[in-house]
């Protein structure tokens, strides 16, 4: 029994690194857009301002910030943790109705 609960330990210490590396991503990745899309901007405001290029790379960049927002903070209700802790626990049990060891 104690067994067990060193191993829900560990299972939970593993997700919550995960989950910390997921979020210290997304950090980086916000910071890095506040740098580089004024730094943009400032080339093109010095070269050629009528036409907004640096626009594209904000958007295209910012699109893809959602999405890694929407990954790291958003909770899938379908396959999140409790299911998959369900799929492992109905796969044992299968596997002793089986008599697999």
């Amino acid at each position: 029994m104690k067994k067990l609960s060193i191993e829900k330990q560990n299972d939970r210490f593993t997700r919550a690194r995960l989950r910390v590396k997921e979020l210290k991503g997304f950090y980086c990745n916000i910071f890095a857009y506040c740098l580089v899309i004024p730094f943009l901007a400032f080339i093109n405001y010095k070269t050629f301002w009528e036409i907004k290029w640096f626009l594209f790379s904000a958007i295209g960049w910012g699109i893809g910030i959602a999405f890694h927002a929407y990954r790291v903070y958003a909770r899938n209700p379908i396959f999140g943790h409790k299911w998959e802790q369900r799929k492992i626990e109905q796969f044992i049990r299968e596997e002793r109705e089986n008599g697999w060891n």
